[in-house]
């Protein structure tokens, strides 16, 4: 069976980026029994602390698309944050907006593999794990990795969101 495009998408943007997991390894996607549209349920399914998994949030920030790559353990301060970024309004994008900018479905975007490259915000709590899970495209499909790399191939920003 194929994977779906939004995941072949991802796979050849980490092949790209030579991006590697925790120990050293070419970064694969992994395909999940069963959706997970929320960083619990990644985290039950992949035997992980919530805090790992990086969460793919797309913000409207001003009619610009903005991915905040956050913690699964807290929510992003929209308004701090935009403040931080100079922007007058953050917030949380429209299923539309996010499958506009992205290609991908809310609750599988992943930090990379998109239609154009988007302003990336990398949670630095993140970094507090020694390998991190995000989003594969789609809600079955995620992948491991470590914040370094995970701030490397995004070409991210750390940024405190909560």
């Amino acid at each position: 069976m194929q994977p779906h495009p939004n995941v072949r998408a991802v796979q050849q943007a980490l092949d790209a980026a030579q991006a590697c997991d925790a120990a050293g390894t070419p970064t694969a996607v992994r395909l999940l029994p069963d959706a997970v549209h929320t960083a619990a349920a990644a985290a039950e399914a992949l035997g992980v602390e919530v805090g790992a998994i990086a969460n793919s949030l797309i913000f409207d920030a001003d009619g610009t698309p903005v991915l905040v790559l956050t913690s699964g353990a807290h929510r992003v301060d929209t308004t701090g944050l935009a403040a931080t970024i100079g922007v007058t309004r953050l917030r949380r994008a429209t299923p539309e907006f996010v499958r506009t900018h992205t290609g991908q479905p809310i609750g599988g975007v992943a930090p990379l593999g998109h239609p154009h490259p988007l302003r990336t915000l990398v949670d630095t709590a993140l970094g507090g794990h020694k390998e991190i899970w995000a989003a594969g495209g789609v809600p079955r499909a995620v992948f491991p990795t470590t914040y370094p790399e995970l701030l490397r191939f995004t070409g991210g920003t750390a940024v405190e969101v909560a």
